[in-house]
């Protein structure tokens, strides 16, 4: 299998599968002397955590990291940072009975498509347990990125059609959709319990923002900043859409509505007098705020009889029970930062290559 590494300069390798002993990653290219302890990435792997709320699974796992390479007497040595987290409440039984059913929504067909075989305990390898070890990665990247004063934030925008008409980030963490207006959370909330109630599931948009990021940052070509910042989120278990900046709505505006004016700020420094562009021109930071949202299917495992068919093609229905997520989208709100975060992190690290002297 390949595919499981992310990153050119500042590069994070996932492994493990959701019913397996563990899941974890290693990162390379960190540099040395960065300060990093256990409590550094546990505290993003809180926020990604299950068994959280009423809106999240109720698989309890701690999700307790323990870094095994890289880093000595609180510093990162250069080498490859290592990471582990034990699973300790996997119930496969819950997959026993459905384990030759292909699951409607799920990759069973698509897995069983490319390698004849697949693990069925609660979906392997593309599980969303796999993106522990993105958090974990993603929490060296902020660290990193911090040093030169980046500041990433992510909250839930939207659940159906329920949208936060303010952002107030200071209420992020104090209400368990992670939304920014409090107002709607609570409506998002009982939106979610009665979902859950009718054995369904609801998708929404999570919306991330990078501030503080240097002019610069990003190649012009391939590998322009906004296709990999593409490539991450819609790598992301869940994400069917993915826009940055003003997104799909430049469609309706004409050059004159759409383009930013560039203007010198008070500082010296040179800025745009509005962010349409979402914080990239031609693939290359510009400075401004980088601006990504993230559309977020429903949860496919729902408890309703659905049809499907078995590996040999016969039709049948199908009831997936178990510990599911009514929404992925608080959980998300920490993986969709990491991803960012690893994104950033790598080209920061890139621009200092590119160029004989650096700002």
């Amino acid at each position: 299998m390949s595919g499981n590494s992310f990153g050119q300069i500042f590069r994070l390798t996932t492994w493990g599968e959701s019913h397996g002993p563990g899941v974890g990653c290693t990162v390379d290219g960190c540099p040395a002397g960065l300060a990093l302890a256990d409590s550094d990435i546990q505290r993003e792997l809180d926020r990604r955590r299950v068994g959280q709320s009423k809106v999240s699974s109720q698989r309890q796992e701690a999700d307790q990291v323990q870094i095994m390479s890289g880093v000595f007497e609180g510093r990162t040595t250069g080498a490859p940072i290592a990471m582990l987290v034990l699973n300790s409440d996997a119930k496969s039984s819950h997959y026993a009975a459905i384990k030759d059913l292909y699951r409607p929504g799920h990759a069973d067909y698509s897995w069983d498509a490319k390698y004849g075989l697949r693990d069925w305990r609660g979906g392997g390898r593309s599980s969303a347990r796999e993106t522990i070890g993105r958090v974990a990665g993603g929490a060296i990247a902020k660290l990193l990125l911090a040093h030169v004063g980046v500041q990433i934030v992510g909250y839930t925008l939207q659940l159906g059609d329920l949208r936060a008409t303010q952002i107030d980030e200071a209420e992020i963490e104090r209400n368990i959709m992670r939304c920014p207006d409090p107002a709607v959370a609570e409506a998002m909330i009982a939106r979610v319990d009665q979902a859950r109630r009718d054995l369904d599931s609801l998708g929404g948009v999570v919306e991330v923002r990078a501030r503080g990021v240097p002019p610069g940052l990003g190649e012009p070509v391939f590998d322009k900043l906004q296709a990999d910042i593409g490539k991450a989120m819609f790598s992301i278990p869940a994400i069917k859409g993915v826009e940055i900046g003003e997104g799909f709505g430049v469609a309706d505006l004409r050059g004159s509505q759409n383009n930013d004016p560039f203007v010198r700020r008070d500082d010296g420094s040179i800025g745009t007098l509005s962010n349409r562009h979402g914080g990239i021109l031609g693939g290359i930071s510009t400075g401004e705020e980088i601006i990504v949202r993230l559309a977020a299917k429903p949860t496919p495992s729902i408890a309703q009889p659905q049809p499907t068919v078995d590996r040999d093609g016969n039709p049948t229905s199908i009831e997936v029970h178990g510990r599911h997520d009514p929404t992925v989208l608080p959980r998300l709100v920490p993986v969709a930062e990491a991803m960012l975060a690893l994104v950033l992190a790598d080209h920061l690290l890139r621009q200092r290559c590119a160029r004989v002297t650096y700002p």
